[in-house]
């Protein structure tokens, strides 16, 4: 889950970029450069004042920041921490923390995948450098504003999320995230609100539907079709109509909305289609919709 989120100061935005290596910082920098940011890699933690001073004196010119740390030892902690607490003093820039984390499974997979060694283990086995590395990381973690888990996100997703999460900056708007699932892949654990429709008709048992999503317009009038759908709709939007602008009261500048069925294929899609299209009419929330398990086990 996203945690600890706020709402950005009247200064520039500096957002530090670090986790565990392999949990998607690469993909995470490259994300914020597509939405305008100027991206330092692997600048020493001592340096971000010295930065910051620059951010100030460029007069708007350079308004959003985002540097990519790698912690490797307890002095590198001090000095970020020290760092940003001088920045809160000193400067009007708000300052965010994004920790990127994956399982230890996950982690040892990608490594596998990329035939890469883990910094932390240049000769031994990645879960070695991994247990270490996590170790070393814990206190950073704990203090982090927003900690984003990649398990479960293929690149293009994680993107996506990334770029939902920081697109406010350019629009002042509350960011609204519908993704669709299948509960038998597990729930997305960065939901802010998980809603079960699996009560739902199921196009899966009807023949000519079953190879296709809730994208697809014969899927998703099937769904649509029933009572019992739009008694739902009518009742969650009613409940989304209110919840959302308390959401933006409080501060949030994202709320992650999951909708689940049994394999993310059908229902699921189709719901948070009509969910996008219904909350994308408004002007003062930017709706994305993805569909993190309607690809799997295509016929």
């Amino acid at each position: 889950m996203l945690d600890g989120e706020g709402s950005p100061g009247t200064g520039a935005t500096l957002i530090i970029i670090t986790g565990m290596s392999g949990a998607g910082k690469t993909i995470a920098v490259q994300s914020l450069e597509d939405l305008g940011f100027f991206c330092v890699d692997n600048l020493p933690p001592v340096l971000i004042p010295k930065f910051a001073e620059l951010i100030e004196q460029s007069n708007g010119k350079i308004g959003k920041v985002a540097l990519v740390i790698d912690l490797r030892g307890r002095e590198f902690f001090t000095a970020l921490s020290e760092s940003l607490n001088y920045i809160k003093d000193h400067f009007t820039i708000h300052c965010e923390i994004l920790f990127l984390d994956a399982t230890d499974s996950v982690l040892v997979q990608r490594y596998k995948e990329s035939r890469r060694r883990h910094p932390l283990a240049p000769e031994g086995m990645p879960l070695d450098g991994i247990k270490l590395e996590r170790k070393m990381l814990e206190e950073l973690k704990n203090s982090a504003t927003q900690v984003l888990n990649t398990s479960t996100m293929k690149p293009a997703q994680l993107k996506e999320r990334i770029i939902s999460r920081f697109s406010h900056l350019e629009s002042q708007m509350l960011s609204v995230n519908i993704t669709s699932f299948g509960f038998k892949y597990g729930i997305p654990i960065d939901a802010d609100l998980v809603f079960d429709v699996r009560f739902l008709p199921n196009p899966h048992y009807i023949d000519h539907l079953r190879p296709n999503t809730g994208q697809n317009s014969e899927v998703y009038e099937y769904v649509m079709k029933w009572p019992e759908t739009q008694a739902f709709l009518t009742k969650l939007l009613d409940m989304l109509h209110f919840l959302i602008p308390q959401y933006r009261k409080e501060g949030k500048s994202q709320v992650i909305i999951g909708i689940g069925c049994t394999g993310g294929k059908h229902r699921s899609v189709a719901i948070s289609e009509y969910l996008g299209k219904m909350l994308g009419s408004s002007e003062t929330e930017a709706v994305t919709v993805s569909h993190r398990d309607a690809d799997r086990d295509r016929h």
